[in-house]
C-alpha cells in the first residue's frame, strides 16, 4: 500500500526530482513551509525510502557511452535458479541501465549503454556465453531520445 503523503510532501519530492540541491529555504519558500519543516520531511521522506537515491545524471554522449540500444531478452527455461543466475549477472553488468521483466515475446527488456558496435557485441557474446539460459535475444538502436527520465508525477491530491 503506498505511503500517505500530503500536498506538503509531494511538493517537496516534485522540486527534489528536478534539483536535489535546492535549499530547504528555497522549496518551503515555493510550498508555503518553513525551512525547518521541509528539513524534518525530507528526513522523513528519506528514511521512509521514498527517497531512494540523490543521485547526479550524467550525459553518456558526452562521457563516450553514445551509443543506446533497446534489447529484448528470451529465455529458454523460467527455471528460478537459472532466472536467479541471468538476474545476478544483469544487475552486475554496468553497461545494462535498466532491466525489466516483461509480458510478450521476450521476458526481460534491457536499456544497454555503450561505446560502440563492438563494445555492444562484446556484452551480448559475454551474456550469451555466461548463461546458457538465453536463447535468442533481438536489438533494436535508439536513434534519438524524445524523452528520459526518472520523474514520478506527483499527483495533487488534497490532504
Amino acid at each position: 500500500m503506498p505511503l500517505e503523503l500530503d500536498k506538503f510532501d509531494r511538493g517537496i519530492l516534485a522540486i527534489l526530482q528536478r534539483d536535489a540541491r535546492r535549499s530547504a529555504e528555497l522549496i518551503g519558500a515555493a510550498i508555503g513551509l518553513s525551512s525547518s519543516a521541509v528539513q524534518r520531511r525530507i528526513a522523513r521522506l528519506r528514511d521512509e525510502a521514498v527517497i531512494a537515491a540523490e543521485v547526479a545524471i550524467v550525459d553518456a554522449r558526452i562521457v563516450g557511452r553514445p551509443l543506446t540500444l533497446i534489447v529484448d531478452v528470451e529465455v529458454e527455461r523460467e527455471r528460478p535458479e537459472l532466472l536467479v543466475s541471468l538476474k545476478t549477472w544483469i544487475a552486475a553488468e554496468p553497461a545494462i541501465q535498466e532491466a525489466w521483466y516483461v509480458t510478450g515475446e521476450g521476458d526481460y527488456v534491457l536499456i544497454v549503454s555503450v561505446r560502440d558496435v563492438e563494445g555492444y557485441d562484446a556484452l551480448m557474446k559475454k551474456m550469451v556465453a555466461e548463461n546458457a539460459n538465453v536463447r535468442r535475444f533481438q536489438t533494436r538502436v535508439a536513434l534519438g531520445t524524445l524523452k528520459r527520465g526518472q520523474l514520478v508525477p506527483m499527483d495533487t491530491v488534497s490532504g
